[in-house]
């Protein structure tokens, strides 16, 4: 399944949170905060500051949509909601 979203949103794929502290001490999994980093996947036609496969970093994530699409998860971010691109 191909997600391709309308207007101002872009599909992402969040970045895995870190397992382990600086330190070296393991995160157990409800403890660990959820990335605000993601890779984008596809954009639409109202999105011209970022392409696909661009790192960015959004902010709320109450105004984010999660979606599954067979095992991989995506979310889908308004443009607005993008506070910086990863270089």
């Amino acid at each position: 399944m191909t997600i391709q979203p309308m207007a101002d949103y872009i599909v992402v794929q969040a970045e895995e949170a870190a397992l382990k502290t600086a330190s070296g001490l393991y995160i157990p999994g409800n403890a660990q905060e959820k990335p605000k980093t993601a890779k984008v996947i596809s954009i639409g036609k109202g999105v011209t500051e970022v392409s696909k496969g661009d790192r960015i970093i959004y902010k709320n994530e109450y105004e984010a949509t999660n979606v599954k699409s067979g095992k991989e998860e995506f979310t889908l971010v308004l443009k607005s909601n993008i506070i910086a691109t990863v270089k």
